[in-house]
């Protein structure tokens, strides 16, 4: 059988529900300031952390310049691969943010190719980083294998797959040239390699550093590869990846070079011209009761210029005449705006 509620304790919830609500409503948020006073905020104030290991230096409208430069530099690259391995090889851009040096390095592989770039005029370093599930089938497609059953060893790069590869190194680095082009001209170069990320240190390990990630398909395989832009390097030149004014100046080069292509299409293009001799309005009634013979008379000399129209428009102004037996019109000036016809 339940138990029942006397009046006692139904007094005793309500009283108890009563102290609970007041301090509730009376409770408010607080912050501490600098003077050690209360300072009463929003109960829906956003609070963001903030890491100071890891200082966001390169904004986000230049991280995406920097982005879309390196999908040009992707698309470049992989069509090179294309030709030089005589197959289809996909490069996309899988990822780009910005990280300290001791972080990227902490998540490659060792064995891995890893290179190092100077880019001319550019003071400093770069990284370039090329997974071994990639280089492998790509050392194999070049000695004439299929990449079936392929073995991806854990080993450093020989010296005759340090050779090979180079050629991939030297087609990456003409691409990243022409990548950079639109912003400025950078002469990249290979300056150096190592198989163990670990004792390569070209900035600080607590050094910001962007790091670009591709990824590369070939057949059935498929690797990943890394392009590490130190802070320092870039900083000279950071204004410039701006990308409100990258992108205006590539379109204006593009608008340009357009214009060029279709204005030589055009050029061969045929034109209707015909020239009017004047104009002049007439009621129905007399259209009706024209004749063979009868004249119609307008108000223009038959000494002025014609208007000679192109496709209708008018262009130009010209005299009618004849010049071998076969009427002619001599134009004498263009039309230009303003003027009366």
């Amino acid at each position: 059988m339940a138990d029942l509620l006397d009046q006692a304790d139904i007094d005793a919830l309500l009283a108890a529900v009563d102290e609970t609500d007041a301090p509730e409503e009376s409770q408010q948020s607080k912050i501490f300031s600098s003077g050690q006073h209360h300072r009463q905020i929003d109960d829906h104030l956003e609070v963001r952390p903030y890491d100071f290991k890891r200082p966001e230096r390169v904004s986000k409208d230049q991280m995406l310049a920097l982005q879309t430069l390196q999908e040009g530099f992707a698309r470049n690259f992989g069509a090179s691969l294309s030709g030089f391995l005589r197959t289809i090889v996909e490069v996309k851009v899988a990822s780009c943010e910005q990280m300290t040096y001791s972080e990227f390095i902490s998540g490659l592989p060792n064995p891995t190719s890893f290179n190092l770039l100077q880019a001319d005029p550019l003071e400093g370093q770069m990284c370039f980083e090329l997974s071994p599930l990639i280089i492998y089938p790509i050392i194999d497609r070049l000695l004439g294998g299929t990449n079936h059953e392929l073995f991806i060893p854990q080993r450093p790069l020989t010296m005759i797959e340090g050779r090979l590869i180079q050629k991939i190194l030297e087609r990456a680095v003409s691409a990243l040239d022409e990548a950079w082009s639109s912003i400025t001209p950078l002469t990249h170069s290979v300056v150096g390699n190592e198989s163990n990320p670990q004792l390569v240190q070209i900035v600080p390990p607590n050094e910001v550093v962007v790091v670009v990630g591709f990824e590369i398909r070939m057949s059935n395989r498929a690797g990943t590869m890394n392009l590490c832009i130190p802070f320092a390097v870039i900083e000279p030149i950071m204004e410039d990846l701006a990308a409100q004014s990258w992108f205006s100046a590539a379109r204006v080069k593009g608008s340009t070079e357009f214009a060029n292509r279709i204005g030589a299409e055009l050029s061969h293009a045929a034109l209707h011209i015909s020239g009017t001799l004047a104009r002049t309005t007439i009621t129905l009634h007399d259209l009706r009761q024209l004749s063979v013979g009868d004249i119609i008379t307008t108000e223009k000399l038959a000494t002025s210029p014609i208007v000679v129209e192109i496709e209708g428009e008018p262009k130009l102004l010209g005299n009618v005449g004849q010049i071998k037996g076969k009427r002619a019109i001599k134009v004498s000036r263009v039309i230009r705006r303003g003027d009366r016809l």
